[in-house]
């Protein structure tokens, strides 16, 4: 965490530049460093941890050491593009009317990923109550999940960069478009991790862990996970364009009344009913993905009923 900590700065002009390309349009280029910063982030685990045994420690450098390299790979595809701007040192300084915008629509999205987060701590204090194997079986569900949420996270991401290019142009009817393919593909995709998570989540799990007990758990919990992946499918895409057209504290909103109204309570009315198990605790995601969902489709309804949508002249 030190370790971490104290490459803040990198992190954030690693995640920073990967923005400014998709605000662009340009999808490609992020994944060409974030495939380079994997490279040398496996190749720094396995020097630092496996050779010389640095531990916990050796995979933070590694980490920190590879979004170095991926900031200065980035930094020079940048340099060498045809921008719509000049990048000059006098404009490295502080714009207040710009940083009241970016902190306007950022702050509500930092704090509700901050306390959405909280939440799923919160579950995991929860199950950690039910026995070491039910906790081990959550860890190792959620790794995986964090690679099932990884394709709904990106049709977030790009729909919020499509949307915000297309809604300061005017182009809202061209952003809803957008909205309406790309829930369409994000819930093809999301049955196909439906069925695959579902039916075979302890190979899934088997990847992470070795121990019989701990893959059965896994498996029960993440049959809970994959009835969400139906459901995330379609909401992260709302959530994406409802960023891109700055109304981020709906967002935040939504994701908060999910996490403690219905994924918090939820799981711990499961945990305490008898004979329960990790699958009754996890179908808290889904309920709360649920309600988000009607939210999300609620406020578009007022949108549109009010003809915030339309094309701008």
């Amino acid at each position: 965490m030190r370790i971490c900590g104290g490459g803040m700065l990198v992190i954030v002009a690693y995640n920073l530049i990967g923005c400014v390309f998709r605000g662009l349009g340009d999808s490609r280029t992020p994944l060409i460093t974030v495939a380079i910063a994997c490279v040398f982030n496996v190749a720094g685990d396995l020097l630092l941890c496996a050779v010389f045994g640095m531990g916990t420690a050796g995979a933070a450098i590694a980490t920190v050491f590879a979004q170095i390299v991926s900031v200065i790979v980035s930094f020079i595809l940048i340099s060498k593009k045809d921008l719509p701007f000049t990048i000059k040192k006098e404009n490295i300084r502080i714009h207040k009317t710009y940083l009241r915008k970016m902190t306007a629509f950022g702050a509500p999205i930092a704090l509700q990923d901050l306390l959405v987060s909280i939440s799923f701590l919160i579950i995991l204090a929860i199950v950690n109550g039910m026995g070491v194997i039910a906790s081990a079986g959550v860890g190792v569900a959620e790794k995986v999940c964090a690679f099932i949420m990884l394709i709904s996270s990106a049709f977030m991401q790009s729909m919020s960069a499509f949307v915000a290019q297309n809604y300061g142009a005017g182009r809202l009817t061209r952003a809803r478009k957008a909205l309406h393919y790309g829930i369409a593909v994000s819930f093809s995709v999301g049955v196909v991790m439906f069925v695959i998570t579902f039916f075979h989540g302890d190979i899934l799990a088997g990847i992470f862990s070795s121990d019989p007990e701990v893959i059965a758990a896994a498996a029960d919990y993440l049959k809970a996970y994959a009835i969400d992946c139906l459901f995330t499918a379609i909401f992260f895409c709302y959530t994406g364009f409802y960023n891109g057209i700055g109304r981020t504290r709906f967002v935040m909103i939504q994701g908060i009344l999910g996490a403690f109204c219905v994924r918090v309570p939820v799981s711990y009315i499961m945990s305490i009913q008898p004979n329960t198990s990790l699958f009754h605790i996890g179908l808290a995601t889904p309920m709360s993905s649920i309600l988000q969902l009607i939210l999300c489709v609620g406020f578009m309804l007022w949108l549109q009923k009010n003809r915030l949508l339309d094309d701008k002249p």
